[in-house]
């Protein structure tokens, strides 16, 4: 007899853009200029993937088995962060890599959220929030002696002051 264990880890980071903070609050993201090329980025970007970080692991293991006093990546704790650092990912990664622009974001209210076997965690970049190439992502779980779930790097683009950008990570076990 054949036993055959097999976890999917599936990551999608969604950026979403919007011209101005009224144009977050009706809901209507549209293209923007990228405020150092002038191109125009699209209204909502979807990338998949990233690493997942050993202290992160440990954090989650902790969780599910009650050891010791872990945080959890909740409403009251978690938080989106983007830098402009494109070093490549590494496990032992505790952190973005950006040496200065790097920005973090609470949860929006209800956030996270599960539906089924998926999470999503979302945060909002307001007009004066991360103006800056935003080239990697991670979430973790405060502020402090904070545990960094996961980082990916990934070129999206340079904020504007008056942007208002949102960030989204869905995270799926099956």
């Amino acid at each position: 007899m054949q036993i055959h264990d097999q976890l999917q880890y599936r990551t999608q980071w969604t950026i979403r853009r919007y011209a101005s903070h009224a144009d977050y609050l009706a809901g209507a993201p549209s293209p923007v200029e990228d405020a150092l090329t002038g191109e125009l980025l699209p209204a909502e970007s979807r990338v998949d993937g990233n690493l997942l970080l050993n202290e992160g692991i440990g954090e989650l293991w902790d969780l599910a088995c009650g050891l010791g006093s872990p945080t959890a990546w909740s409403n009251a704790n978690a938080r989106l962060g983007v830098g402009d650092s494109n070093t490549a990912a590494a496990a032992s990664q505790t952190d973005l890599q950006a040496t200065t622009n790097k920005t973090y974001k609470a949860m929006e209210a209800s956030y996270p959220q599960r539906a089924a076997q998926t999470v999503t965690w979302r945060s909002v970049f307001g007009s004066t929030d991360a103006n800056y190439a935003w080239e990697e992502m991670v979430v973790d779980n405060g502020a402090g002696a904070a545990k960094t779930l996961n980082r990916k790097v990934s070129a999206q683009g340079t904020k504007a002051s008056g942007q208002t950008w949102t960030l989204d990570l869905s995270i799926t076990l099956s």
